[in-house]
């Protein structure tokens, strides 16, 4: 091949077959590499972490024996509650939620559950239960599930805040024997899902115990005075 001038062109080198397979298979190579090392299908997440909480089981050793039997109702609570989500806080308005953690149960379903352990746990009723059960109850425990979440409002750490109300209520007369809320705070140790919910466990134990003993104090004082009314 010549120029314009009529002189010979150098030649430019010629890749063998060889080497351009090679260098194919290279670049193949580099791109399928990062998929295989991470071992994971594309798209997918890690499963979510599924936590519970505990019922309480230690009470002052003076509680009376009662012979009455209870309802416990699963306590009602706004929709940002109801669910099985494990709920924050970072201002009074907006409430989120932490990523890829739930609850056992829906938070109200699950409150309700401890808090019928914790009175079978205290070895001072005849009976409590659900509704469900069919109990010929004397006495019927509605609730309002109130607060039941971690707040980043003071200071570094998060705070775990439950709060329940509570009415004691006489049947079949449907009177209001006996009316409280019950308030428990917890700091968690480090801002980790996990330590928020040992600080949710605790602040939960603290409302749970004093609800048990208030809750017999109150009706055994009403059953004295009224007995199967």
């Amino acid at each position: 091949m010549t120029d314009s001038a009529g002189g010979l062109l150098p030649k430019r080198p010629l890749l063998g077959r060889r080497r351009l397979l090679a260098r194919a298979a290279g670049a193949s190579l580099v791109l399928t590499l990062p998929l295989g090392c991470t071992g994971l299908v594309p798209g997918s997440r890690p499963p979510p972490r599924i936590f519970r909480l505990t019922p309480k089981s230690s009470f002052p050793a003076d509680l009376p024996l009662m012979d009455w039997q209870m309802i416990v109702e699963a306590p009602v609570a706004n929709a940002g509650l109801d669910t099985t989500r494990v709920a924050l806080m970072r201002g009074p308005h907006e409430i989120e939620y932490y990523a890829r953690s739930s609850w056992v149960d829906t938070a109200p379903l699950m409150v309700q559950t401890l808090i019928i352990e914790s009175f079978e746990n205290s070895g001072k009723i005849v009976s409590v239960g659900r509704e469900s059960l069919g109990l010929r109850a004397d006495y019927l425990l509605k609730l309002e599930l109130r607060e039941f979440q971690a707040e980043y409002q003071e200071g570094p750490l998060p705070r775990a805040h439950v709060a329940i109300s509570a009415k004691l209520v006489k049947l079949p007369s449907r009177q209001i024997v006996a009316a409280q809320t019950f308030e428990g705070y917890e700091t968690a140790s480090a801002d980790t899902v996990e330590e928020v919910v040992n600080a949710m466990d605790v602040a939960l134990g603290r409302v749970l115990r004093d609800m048990v003993v208030w809750t017999l104090t109150s009706g055994q004082e009403f059953w004295d005075v009224a007995p199967g009314s």
